[in-house]
């Protein structure tokens, strides 16, 4: 009789959550990439000023998505990779890039995830994770980014404030649209929200990992535009749950929400003020 290995068991239970969690963003990326918020400004000046390299050798962003907050390094780093193992949304980043950015030949996207790099021992001077890091396996995911940086060199793992700070009626309204879709979604078979790792649980397992000289976190912000349809996009926007049809526009009452966001919301764009929470790790 053949007798069942746990330790293959737990190593295909961990493939089969990996697969979720990527597959997750399937049919978003072009959303994703109109509407989300870009990486704070001034994120790159305080890395460098950490890491003691203005111009550093090699950042490395880590579930790099449509490549919102990699090309924020195109003007800094001699080299840039987003490691993302969605083909969609690594395929939406070289659009962008190729957009926006025909000359940074020095920013390249790689099929890989955060545990698993494939890249050499100390190559890098920051490893960065924007609004990703909950979406990785923690203990592997610390050790692969202590393995890359170079002694000195630093992680930043950031997330932001959702949604950003509009109107109070907007806020409202987001929240609640986002409440009504998670109660339907519980309500199907089909798991639709991939288990991950609760943001406010970053520092401490950061501290506890043994990867870092120090450990420590800091409050970022930022200022972009946005009218009542990037309110609109940036809700969608939010994971698969629309875009994979598993819960249907009239479960989640979308033309509802998208006639309220019009009358919270002005068709013209409005500042939208943005906080950031970053956790730093020093190797």
């Amino acid at each position: 009789m053949a007798v069942d290995d746990p330790a293959a068991n737990d190593d295909r239970a961990t493939e089969a959550a990996t697969r979720q969690r990527i597959a997750h963003w399937n049919g978003v990326a072009a959303t994703y990439d109109a509407h989300r918020p870009a990486a704070p400004a001034i994120l790159p000046a305080l890395l460098t000023q950490l890491a003691e390299a203005p111009r550093p050798a090699l950042v490395v962003d880590l579930g790099s998505g449509t490549g919102l907050s990699t090309l924020l390094w195109a003007d800094v780093a001699q080299q840039v990779i987003g490691i993302e193992p969605n083909d969609e949304m690594r395929a939406q980043a070289e659009r962008r890039v190729a957009r926006e950015r025909p000359d940074a030949a020095q920013v390249r996207f790689i099929a890989a995830t955060a545990e698993q790099t494939g890249l050499p021992d100390g190559c890098a001077d920051i490893v960065t994770a924007s609004q990703a890091f909950h979406w990785m396996e923690p203990t592997t995911t610390l050790a692969e980014v202590a393995r890359i940086l170079r002694r000195g060199g630093v992680f930043a793992a950031y997330d932001h404030d959702w949604p950003p700070v509009t109107t109070w009626e907007a806020d409202a309204l987001f929240h609640s649209f986002m409440a009504r879709i998670f109660k339907v979604a519980a309500t199907k078979e089909q798991q639709v929200s991939p288990a991950g790792w609760e943001k406010s649980g970053h520092l401490a397992r950061m501290r506890a990992s043994g990867q870092f000289r120090q450990v420590k976190e800091i409050a970022l912000h930022n200022v972009e535009q946005g009218d009542a349809d990037r309110f609109i996009g940036l809700a969608r926007s939010m994971s698969s749950i629309l875009a994979l049809g598993v819960i249907t526009a009239e479960e989640a009452h979308l033309a509802e929400f998208e006639q309220a966001a019009r009358a919270a919301l002005p068709a013209t764009p409005i500042p939208w003020y943005i906080s950031y929470h970053v956790r730093l790790g020093l190797k």
